[in-house]
């Protein structure tokens, strides 16, 4: 049985860990067939979007697989290769990635979810951080991600318990931007994948390349990186472009409040 599904459905590839009866733990296997379908993406210049989900209706992924994990060493909760760690094969995509937490993200399933660039949950996804019940250290991200997205003093009293966050609050917190009923989630995801899939392609690999750059520097740098991106993009668009793009924006407009 493949542990990683690939579809490709016009622009838009759907990523689904296939473990449910594992809560689709992330095994070395797996890992290995994530970073496979993520390559084909890279090499795909036709999709534009991607989304990111678990099978069945319980788990998002509850993380690594610690039964391999004890039996093979602790070397995958820090290991920063794209071809065994998800998280780096997720952030090496140009294109924008939407999470659709349709479970429990746990642990190294909680790190996966914030290595997508958007997320949306279904009314039972739920996200915990139990490095602290497990004695391990996180080695993917989520140590330093988590207070950028939720505040200092939320991230602490998840990482210092390992309770459960909602869904609701993670959404009044800023973790997720929507909430959607099971049943409903892949539509909505599909959707929102394909509006952004009917963007210009490299436009929107650069504003993503430069979002995401300019998040790691300070105001300043990231405002200099910004000027320097745009006057680069801009020599090459033409008021022609400009006035034919906007004419579109005005009918996407009107197709959209009818």
């Amino acid at each position: 049985m493949a542990l990683i599904l690939l579809e490709k459905s016009e622009a838009v590839a759907t990523i689904t860990l296939n473990r449910p009866e594992a809560m689709n733990a992330l095994s070395h296997a797996l890992r290995s067939e994530f970073h496979a379908a993520c390559q084909v993406i890279s090499e795909d210049d036709d999709i534009r979007a991607v989304i990111v989900t678990g099978a069945g209706d319980r788990a998002f992924t509850a993380g690594l697989d610690l039964k391999e994990l004890g039996e093979q060493g602790l070397g995958a909760a820090t290991d920063q290769k794209p071809a065994s760690n998800p998280c780096r094969a997720l952030e090496s995509l140009a294109v924008p990635v939407i999470g659709a937490i349709n479970g429990v993200a746990i642990t190294g399933g909680f790190e996966l979810a914030l290595a997508c660039d958007i997320r949306i949950a279904s009314s039972n996804a739920r996200f915990a951080d139990t490095h602290g019940r497990v004695g391990i250290i996180p080695g993917w991200g989520l140590s330093q991600k988590l207070s950028r997205f939720i505040g200092l003093s939320r991230a602490c009293e998840l990482s210092f318990t390992g309770q459960f966050l909602d869904a609701q609050t993670a959404c009044d917190w800023g973790l997720v931007n929507h909430i959607y009923e099971p049943d409903e989630l892949m539509t909505k995801a599909r959707a929102l994948a394909a509006d952004m899939a009917s963007m210009d392609p490299s436009f929107l690999k650069t504003y993503k390349r430069l979002i995401f750059d300019g998040y790691d520097q300070n105001f300043n740098e990231a405002m200099a990186l910004e000027k320097r991106t745009t006057d680069a993009w801009n020599a090459d668009v033409t008021a022609e472009e400009v006035e034919q793009r906007r004419l579109a924006v005005i009918e996407r407009g009107r197709a959209l409040k009818n």
